[in-house]
Formats: C-alpha cells, structure tokens, sequence
C-alpha cells in the first residue's frame, strides 16, 4: 500500500500557467502512477484570512483551514510548491501557515518549555521556484525563507525529514527544461520523497 500525500499548491494565482501548477500536478501524477494516494490543496482557491490576534491562533479553525487540516491530518508526506517572492513565501502562504496551527492542531503549549510537535511522524518536501540562481539564494542569502519555513514552521509542528527543492533561473526557463522538471517532480512523487 501506498503513502498518503497533501499537495500544497502556493502559488496565490488562479491561473493555471504558473510553473508551480504544473510541478505540483507533475508530482501528483508520479505519486498516483506508484498507488499513492494525493489530495491537493490550491491556496489560490482557498479562504484564507490573516490572524490580527493571539487569540484567534488558540480557537479551532473552521472553514477552508479545517478541511486543510484534516487532510493533512490523513497525510504522512506533505509537499509544499510556492514561488519565491521578495526573498520568501508569497504572503498568502505565510497567512495559511498561520491559520493551519490553530487550535493547536500542529504545536501545543503545555505548560512550560517547548511546544509539543503535534505532526510527528509525518515528512515533507519544500519546494520553491525563483528566477534568480538557486545557488546564489543559497549562497548570497542563506536560502532564509525557506531554511526559517523548514525549522520555524514545519519543524515546530514535527515533520522530519524536510527535504527541499530548489529551482532558479524560471524565468528562462526552456521546454526541455521545464520537461526535465516536471520528470524529476514525478519521480519524487513515485518515491513519495
């Protein structure tokens, strides 16, 4: 029997030309080829409001959220496709990662010290598109937004491992590039790594 993976598609645009759409449906279609069984989730269709206050993070999530919730709930693998924007995840990522801990779904406060890791167990795959070189994000800037999403975000929720894939250079993106991308997403999908 196969893994159970929740895509997360991040790109805020409906518009399905977006190479995140097509690197999203490209591991989807590896995955489903190897008995795996997908959902996914489009941020861009979703309901997403930013929290104003810490209250709201201790009160159960409902609507769009809660749904998210549950199948990631279902998951053992969670992959997450965004672009790099201003150097870090497009902020209708950022206002999901928020919403999605609530009501201590993810990290919970006992007591005193660390939170508790409520998603132990479960893996992930970060992967972001840019259209500078992935080596120079990594090199000249440490790779700061996606390294404070591994540790900051899905770190403190307890998945282990976080793998990351990063693709630069998106905006001369050749055919044959693009084909060998979205074979490099469905194998990583067959091996729901």
């Amino acid at each position: 029997m196969g893994e159970t993976i929740c895509i997360i598609d991040g790109h805020p645009h409906r518009g399905k030309g977006h190479l995140c759409h097509g690197l999203a449906e490209a591991y989807k279609a590896g995955a489903k080829e190897a008995g795996h069984k997908v959902t996914t989730l489009t941020l861009a269709d979703m309901d997403i409001n930013f929290l104003r206050n810490p209250a709201d993070f201790e009160t159960p999530a409902s609507g769009d959220i809660a749904k998210a919730q549950k199948a990631v709930s279902a998951a053992s693998h969670i992959v997450v496709v965004y672009p790099l924007w201003l150097g870090t995840m497009p902020a209708l990522v950022k206002a999901f990662f928020e919403q999605f801990p609530r009501g201590g779904f993810a990290i919970q406060q006992k007591g005193e010290g660390w939170p508790a890791k409520m998603l132990k167990g479960k893996s992930a795959r970060v992967i972001v598109t840019m259209g500078m070189p992935a080596a120079a994000y990594k090199v000249f800037f440490g790779a700061h937004g996606v390294k404070g999403f591994e540790s900051g975000i899905l770190g403190m929720a307890g998945f282990k491992p976080v793998r990351e894939t990063l693709i630069g250079g998106v905006g001369a993106l050749s055919d044959k590039r693009a084909a060998s991308l979205f074979g490099r997403m469905r194998a990583l999908g067959a091996k729901a790594s």
